[in-house]
């Protein structure tokens, strides 16, 4: 059986999409230990492939129940494939969680919903070079006009090799990543060490307690960390997160037009 975890930000038309791939063939529940609805369906003509419908997040980090759910779904359980869906007329808010999503070494396709909208406002987004950069296939769709699903649905059928992980971090940020990543490296399965690092580089407190990291492994950590946090004088998480945007932007600058509007 083959899985595929559909994550996505809120109203990002994440269950459109769910319901539009899987028809009537759907199955509802509650996550176990939790009252966070779990729904998952057949992928429509293809028996074998079941499609988990995640809780809608902004990001991996555990704020809210369900980004903890969504989470350890795709840490603990690794899917065969991520759909992520991000909505095309707020596109570069939606990318944040992209570039978490492709940081799990794991497939990822995208599908840029609401792309009917995105035409009509004028803007043009090339998913070509979009694709290129991020190393995933892009889709562009319409979930609720039922636009692209065909393309989609192959998409998802066939073999999805892991993409590359884009360079979104700089240069120092990246070498105190190594850093932990050595010393995580007999603590954590080794297609999820980059992820784990970037996490305890946030201090990410349910990582940090899953770790069991000794005082001396606790303390090299904390030396790693600060020593990025002192260079840029700010804290680690808020330096990742600058980082993303700014990746985020650069790649957009190449692949995304607005409309001129002419003057007032």
């Amino acid at each position: 059986m083959k899985t595929i975890a559909l994550a996505g930000n809120p109203n990002s038309g994440k269950t459109t999409l769910f319901n539009a791939l899987t028809g009537s063939r759907q199955h509802t529940g509650n996550w176990p230990g939790v009252t966070v609805e779990k729904k998952e369906g057949r992928l429509k003509n293809h028996e074998d492939i079941l499609i988990q419908d995640l809780p809608g997040i902004y990001s991996l980090s555990p704020y809210t129940l369900e980004e903890v759910v969504s989470r350890a779904y795709l840490v603990k359980e690794q899917p065969d494939v991520v759909l992520d869906i991000v909505d095309g007329t707020n596109i570069e808010r939606n990318l944040y969680l992209t570039t978490q999503l492709l940081e799990l070494n794991l497939p990822v396709v995208l599908a840029v919903n609401m792309a009917d909208m995105v035409r009509a406002s004028g803007n043009t987004l090339d998913l070509k070079k979009l694709s290129a950069v991020l190393g995933c296939p892009a889709i562009s769709i319409s979930a609720l006009k039922k636009e692209g699903l065909d393309e989609l649905t192959a998409e998802l059928a066939k073999p999805q090799p892991t993409g590359h992980r884009p360079d979104i971090f700089d240069a120092q940020v990246l070498q105190a990543l190594e850093e932990i990543q050595k010393l995580l490296a007999d603590k954590v399965p080794p297609q999820s060490l980059y992820w784990y690092a970037v996490k305890a580089f946030e201090r990410d407190e349910r990582v940090l307690e899953e770790l069991h990291l000794d005082p001396e492994q606790t303390r090299r950590m904390e030396a790693i960390v600060t020593k990025v946090e002192k260079e840029y004088d700010d804290d680690a998480e808020s330096i990742l997160t600058t980082q993303r945007y700014d990746y985020i932007e650069r790649i957009l600058a190449g692949c995304f037009t607005k409309r001129r509007r002419p003057p007032a």
